[in-house]
């Protein structure tokens, strides 16, 4: 199942944002969910920008520290990319994401260990 995490519905700021997308990888790891779709917008009307640039860095760190698999952008969330066809192959209800194929740079992927 890809969990969804809809930060342009909550106008929090960056870092209340980090803070839940944080929780949330821990209750995903715990839970077995294979990933994580975060809804943060692109910045065409001001917090967006600032959460994907600040999520982006913490979720690079957070690769480095071993907390999560691999992250990406939804640019690549589609059925050219290696790991977004692993996620889709892992779980055949996550082909019916609204965002899969449509190269939406307003989301992030997250894949939990």
């Amino acid at each position: 199942m890809l969990e969804i995490i809809d930060l342009k519905k909550e106008n929090c700021t960056v870092e209340y944002a980090l803070a839940i997308v944080e929780i949330e990888i821990e209750r995903a790891l715990f839970a077995g969910t294979k990933a994580i779709k975060i809804l943060h917008g692109y910045g065409s009307h001001g917090k967006g920008g600032a959460i994907l640039l600040n999520l982006r860095k913490a979720l690079s760190i957070w690769k480095k520290q071993g907390k999560i698999k691999d992250f990406f952008g939804g640019d690549r969330w589609n059925m050219s990319d290696h790991t977004a066809l692993e996620i889709l192959n892992s779980d055949k209800t996550i082909y019916n994401d609204e965002d899969f194929n449509k190269f939406n740079p307003g989301i992030t992927i997250i894949v939990v260990k």
